[in-house]
């Protein structure tokens, strides 16, 4: 029954190692996402965007609420884990 089944689901072979790959780059793209050194380097260059003129006073503050949920979001997961 084994040769029957590898035969019959070879073909679908590639299929499944595209579904492998897509999960490796998307946990990838999450950890960098949500990796809160990034996080804080993205906080300081919004702070010296605001400093430097670059961004408003409300654009400031809308981006540091985002990047602060991304590290909330962080913390829980890492504590999921």
């Amino acid at each position: 029954m084994g040769l029957i089944s590898s035969l019959v689901t070879w073909p679908l072979k590639p299929v499944h190692a595209a579904v492998w790959i897509a999960e490796q780059l998307k946990r990838s793209a999450e950890q960098e996402y949500y990796d809160p050194a990034v996080v804080r380097d993205q906080l300081t260059k919004v702070e010296r965007a605001h400093t430097a003129g670059e961004i408003t006073d409300e654009e400031r503050d809308e981006l540091q609420k985002a990047l602060l949920n991304r590290l909330l979001e962080a913390q829980n997961r890492s504590g999921k884990t």
